[in-house]
């Protein structure tokens, strides 16, 4: 409990990096529960590399003279901006090359996002290899090192996701409708293209600005363990998404009172939290139906 009141506390010394894990620990399972109900959930581990991709890309810009040097392996300013732009910018074409393949029939899906996963991964290295500040950086977020959050990051992650929750807040059941069934949407004429766009935008934006605060493997794991948590227990899709937003919420918090505590990295220790909770989820909601 002391734990807790001290990280609560306004003057704790890492409270932008409190801030910014519970941010998208709410925020990401939100996102999540779309994947999970297309079918994409795959997508929730290689979206995040891709992100990396594009980061990486806005890393080693400085050795093609588009800009100065970042300080410390972290962007500034329109430094960070940039950075944001590739990670989004990655994250957008590669979902909407994914999604035209997948309405074409062609190949399989899992095969292409492994693909995709596989070729982001390398290239974020690859990007790196000569850029020694820009890849301690980038390895800080691999590792989910949750510590250097600067107001910026706080900032620009609280703009962004209030954009997010408020555009799914007003379009929420039409979201849900061309999720859930596309071919009635399609039949009953509405504007499945829009919305699909509109959901990817709002995937995109949502990685890309976790990814950069908080790293891939964070945010995959905010993306679908709880989700998936909320899978076995909501009833409907709105207790979905809350069970799925508390739990990410929760597990947070929680975790950043044991790392904080234990001395521990804060994103893996996040994960793993999730991932026993989605263990005892599982067990309990077996015992259950028994």
């Amino acid at each position: 409990m002391n734990t807790l009141l001290e990280i609560l506390n306004p003057g704790f010394v890492l409270r932008n990096s409190v801030l910014v894990t519970l941010l998208v620990g709410i925020v990401c399972p939100w996102i999540g529960v779309f994947l999970v109900l297309r079918r994409l959930v795959f997508l929730g581990v290689a979206l995040p590399q891709i992100s990396s991709a594009g980061i990486a890309f806005a890393f080693s810009l400085p050795l093609l003279g588009v800009m100065g040097h970042a300080h410390d392996g972290h962007f500034e300013g329109d430094e960070r901006l940039l950075a944001l732009l590739g990670g989004l910018g990655f994250t957008l074409v590669s979902l909407l090359f994914l999604a035209i393949m997948e309405r074409r029939g062609k190949g399989l899906v899992e095969g292409r996002v492994g693909t995709f996963y596989a070729l982001a991964g390398a290239s974020s290295f690859l990007l790196l290899a000569k850029n020694p500040m820009g890849e301690r950086g980038l390895l800080d977020l691999l590792r989910g090192e949750i510590i250097a959050v600067s107001d910026i990051d706080v900032r620009v992650t609280v703009a962004v996701f209030a954009f997010v929750g408020v555009t799914l807040k007003f379009f929420w059941k039409e979201f849900l409708f061309v999720s859930f069934d596309r071919d009635m949407a399609l039949s009953l004429k509405k504007n499945v293209m829009l919305w699909d766009c509109l959901l990817f935008l709002l995937i995109g934006l949502t990685i890309s600005v976790s990814v950069l605060s908080v790293g891939p493997m964070v945010t995959f794991g905010f993306l679908l363990i709880p989700p998936l948590i909320g899978h076995q227990f909501g009833r409907n899709m709105r207790q979905f998404a809350l069970i799925a937003s508390g739990v990410g919420g929760i597990s947070a918090l929680a975790g950043f009172c044991v790392a904080y505590r234990l001395d521990l990295p804060v994103g893996p220790t996040d994960v793993a939290l999730m991932g026993c909770l989605y263990a005892l989820s599982t067990l309990i909601k077996r015992v259950v139906v028994r």
